[in-house]
């Protein structure tokens, strides 16, 4: 496949000069006015609600992670890089995969520290734990594990970012809204690239793909920073992600939704020529958006019987 990849894959990523940068987003300390851009970054982020910056901060400490993402994806098999300079077009990609997601929480974190509205040493005992932690996401060295997963996890991550985009529009920060929108596009363009390889390994290895793909399901798809832990709160990532899904930034229906559309995308339901272990794994993946759905039925039923919800506090914002 490495022709082919370096044909359709490689094309995907950005030579740097024709990227942003964080700083084209950020006030320019060597001019004049910036003092002047500080204060309006504050003033715009004075009215944003905390549980907006809950989920803004839940997510760039998941980017900022990134050192745990390329030691992940060098330790799979084909996407493997033996020297740290392999010209193999898997290698090449990785590395600028790795370069690229590595702007997002650099201009995440600084965005934030200029808002004066985080607890940044919390913040940055966080991404310290989490970078330390890892991560056990099942995939081991296996390429079609490794592909489902990214294919899964990189669109739910920019549907997430295109939700905060939403939502800083709504509170009035049309810069954060920027910023948010314009790593929700690069993510799409890795989930897209990512999308593509497991298509063509469809093609190759239609059992192989079925069973790797119903395996990662069975298993639940986890998000990279579900280890995330602040020295204080055991269940961090849980809190977080109860508030993302309350303020519709990333929720269960689009947990569904992201599953259906890679069943779509793949024609899961018209592979044909299988054998019975392919075709029961086809069988558990078309039937699951169904089975979630009725969860997700039977959760909001049970919400409503529930009293107000608990109270969580977060050192990101001074235990607000």
């Amino acid at each position: 496949m490495e022709s082919w990849a370096t044909d359709n894959i490689l094309p995907m990523l950005k030579p740097a000069k024709d990227c942003w940068q964080p700083q084209d987003f950020l006030p320019d300390p060597c001019s004049d006015g910036f003092h002047d851009q500080l204060r309006q970054i504050q003033s715009r982020t004075k009215e944003v609600p905390d549980d907006y910056f809950v989920v803004l901060v839940g997510n760039m400490i998941t980017e900022e992670a990134l050192p745990t993402y390329q030691a992940r994806i060098n330790a799979t098999d084909i996407f493997h890089d033996h020297t740290g300079v392999d010209t193999t077009p898997w290698a090449v990609w990785a590395r600028g995969w790795s370069a690229e997601e590595n702007r997002h929480g650099d201009l995440l974190n600084k965005y934030l520290y200029l808002s004066g509205r985080l607890d940044m040493k919390q913040v940055e005992t966080t991404i310290q734990y989490l970078i330390a932690a890892g991560m056990d996401i099942g995939t081991s060295n296996n390429p079609y594990l490794w592909t489902i997963y990214t294919s899964f996890q990189e669109r739910a991550t920019a549907i997430s970012h295109r939700n905060t985009a939403k939502l800083a529009m709504q509170c009035g920060d049309m810069k954060l809204a920027q910023i948010c929108g314009i790593i929700a596009s690069d993510e799409k363009r890795h989930e897209s690239a990512y999308s593509k390889i497991a298509e063509k390994l469809f093609e190759i290895d239609p059992n192989g793909m079925l069973v790797a793909f119903a395996y990662m399901m069975r298993r639940k798809i986890g998000m990279p920073a579900h280890l995330m832990y602040d020295g204080k709160d055991e269940n961090l990532f849980k809190h977080f992600s109860e508030v993302a899904s309350r303020i519709g930034v990333y929720t269960a229906g689009e947990y569904r939704g992201v599953l259906e559309h890679l069943v779509g995308r793949w024609n899961v339901e018209k592979l044909s020529g299988l054998s019975s272990e392919g075709r029961e794994a086809q069988d558990y993946i078309c039937g699951l958006p169904n089975k979630i759905a009725k969860l997700e039925e039977m959760r909001a039923r049970t919400s409503k019987l529930k009293t107000a919800p608990t109270t969580v506090s977060f050192s990101w914002i001074f235990d607000k």
